[in-house]
């Protein structure tokens, strides 16, 4: 009996303790497993699944071509992405340099894919993230936010979707990619 009186006490402080500090929450934004974000500088929406699971982001890409341009390492593809906004299906081709590649290995073998780094806009903020370029055509989002990306937005609610609205401007705050967290 006087065990159990001691560890209920022990509850009642440690509870106490926890209602007094500051949390994280009370700072970091609160995203959902499914939020909309939006491409920069084009603005074009879409869903993004935001995936604890997987460690680099990644984003629909088609007509994937790798090339050298003086000297360095460059990409180029094309985007085919519907505007949630709008409904309007944006095509833009671009050309970006590469930033570095990333290898996965699975049941159908070895996947080398190109990674360039591109802003996002989610909640009020811009994010410059890493995103490896995909056919992502058979996938239900055109965009996947990886551990990576997740680790500089805030916290991550799994039990929610579409927590924030994407609302950038040209006076937004911007989160630049920064190499030494990798």
């Amino acid at each position: 009996m006087t065990r159990w009186k001691g560890w209920a006490g022990g509850w009642g402080l440690l509870l106490a303790g926890l209602a007094s500090a500051p949390t994280l929450a009370d700072e970091a934004p609160v995203f959902g497993w499914v939020e909309k974000a939006s491409l920069e500088p084009w603005g074009i929406e879409v869903k993004a699944k935001l995936d604890s699971g997987a460690l680099t982001s990644s984003l629909d890409a088609r007509d994937i071509e790798r090339f050298t341009r003086d000297g360095e390492r460059w990409v180029r593809f094309r985007l085919d992405l519907e505007d949630e906004a709008t409904g309007e299906v944006i095509s833009e081709t671009l050309e970006l340099p590469r930033y570095r590649r990333v290898r996965l290995r699975g049941a159908g073998g070895e996947d080398s894919r190109p990674v360039v780094l591109m802003d996002i806009c989610l909640g009020g903020t811009i994010y410059e993230e890493q995103f490896s370029l995909r056919d992502r055509g058979d996938m239900l989002y055109p965009l996947l936010l990886g551990r990576r990306t997740i680790g500089h937005l805030g916290l991550l609610d799994v039990t929610e979707t579409f927590l924030t609205d994407p609302e950038c401007d040209a006076d937004s705050p911007r989160v630049p990619h920064d190499p030494d967290e990798e």
